[in-house]
């Protein structure tokens, strides 16, 4: 009998990776793709195999083209996207009836709606979700409007890994700031408290996979390299959110961050209609991949240890922990916790994710860009229409 097939874009994440181990897992004939080389991908043993297609961003036409000719050639089941390319195949999946059927996404307008901070804030509201109060900036009138900025949080309404927001700024910092009805940025109620995030996904507005994870360790930028599951009641809050908004999503994958205040309340930030680093802690199990396509029971990952991306964790990790003075805690990661992307029997992944670090690294630099800009440059999606 011929093995079903998989596919999951955005193969350079390593969620992708470890979306792939767990189909492969489930008895999948597991294939990824993306835009950007990805030899982490490349040298795993868990893809059948790994295709490339034109970047959606640059080359949307040559992107529409490569698309269609890998699912004539492997008929997926399941397309299962893992970054921002979601947001180009749901614009295609409204012409293209196949694609539709396949893809592991909610529609255009509901993907649209949890990118934004403006219309996630909406939502939250709609559905009675604990969130900061939310203005939308358009011009200067807006800005002249609002509470004191010291009591606020300023983002662009469509951006990632906490790129270019200004927490209680000053009014130095906050003079630079030009939001336009073509480049609208939100201003949030600051809430004072500890960073969370949950990954889920759901079928039929039944959520289907469930992860909740605190960062240990994160970039500068504001992306994380090391995670674990939280203490206390914060899970429970943050499934019986992640339910409501399956009922939103429809089907799909999604993830948030939330602050946990003094009084251990969550309060919404913003939604990424993705996968995220919650994947991982489930550990490569086959449950997850049963639970995306539809054809098992609901699972809840719980790991009692932490999880982190080894060569993130050695090469940002350990110069922060000596400017911190936090090496102890380092290496008490180190010790009690688990790298996702060299699995047992899979370790050349470790390698690949270094060649695809340097090799974003220095597009990075020619480009004048930060590294995280330049890991998504080619997919994100910031309001365009399509």
């Amino acid at each position: 009998m011929t093995a079903p097939v998989v596919l999951i874009t955005g193969a350079r994440a390593p969620a992708a990776l470890d979306l792939a181990r767990a189909f492969a897992a489930a008895g999948y004939a597991t294939h990824l793709a993306d835009s950007a080389p990805c030899a982490m991908a490349r040298w795993s043993k868990a893809p059948a195999g790994v295709h490339a297609y034109a970047a959606p961003v640059a080359r949307p036409e040559a992107f529409e083209r490569d698309l269609r000719g890998l699912v004539a050639r492997l008929a997926p089941r399941l397309i299962v996207p893992a970054c921002e390319e979601v947001f180009h195949l749901a614009a295609l999946a409204r012409r293209w009836p196949d694609l539709k059927a396949r893809l592991l996404a909610p529609d255009f307008e509901t993907l649209r709606a949890l990118h934004s901070k403006a219309l996630f804030g909406e939502i939250c509201v709609a559905h009675g979700l604990p969130a900061p109060e939310t203005w939308t900036l358009e011009g200067p009138e807006d800005l002249a409007a609002l509470p004191p900025a010291g009591d606020l949080v300023f983002k662009p309404e469509y951006s990632r890994f906490g790129v270019r927001t200004l927490i209680r700024p000053d009014p130095a910092r906050l003079a630079g700031l030009r939001p336009t009805p073509s480049e609208r940025w939100v201003a949030q109620r600051h809430v004072a408290g500890t960073e969370v995030s949950f990954y889920a996904a759901c079928r039929e507005g039944r959520l289907t996979a469930f992860s909740a994870y605190g960062s240990t360790w994160r970039e500068r930028g504001g992306a994380s390299y090391a995670f674990e599951a939280p203490a206390g009641r914060v899970t429970a809050d943050l499934l019986a959110i992640a339910t409501t908004l399956a009922g939103v999503v429809g089907q799909g994958q999604f993830a948030c961050d939330a602050i946990i205040d003094a009084d251990g309340r969550a309060w919404l930030l913003e939604c990424n209609p993705r996968a995220t680093s919650g994947v991982h802690l489930f550990d490569r199990d086959p449950a997850l991949a049963h639970a995306l396509v539809g054809d098992g029971p609901s699972v809840q990952a719980a790991p009692a240890t932490p999880r982190y991306l080894a060569p993130a964790y050695w090469l940002f990790g350990l110069p922060a922990a000596l400017r911190q003075g936090r090496l102890g805690d380092w290496r008490r990661g180190l010790g009690e916790g688990r790298d996702v992307i060299g699995a047992p029997g899979d370790r050349w992944p470790l390698l690949g994710a270094l060649v695809d670090s340097l090799r974003f690294s220095a597009k990075a630099l020619l480009a004048g860009r930060s590294l995280a800009a330049a890991m998504t440059a080619d997919i994100e999606w910031n309001g365009d229409r399509p």
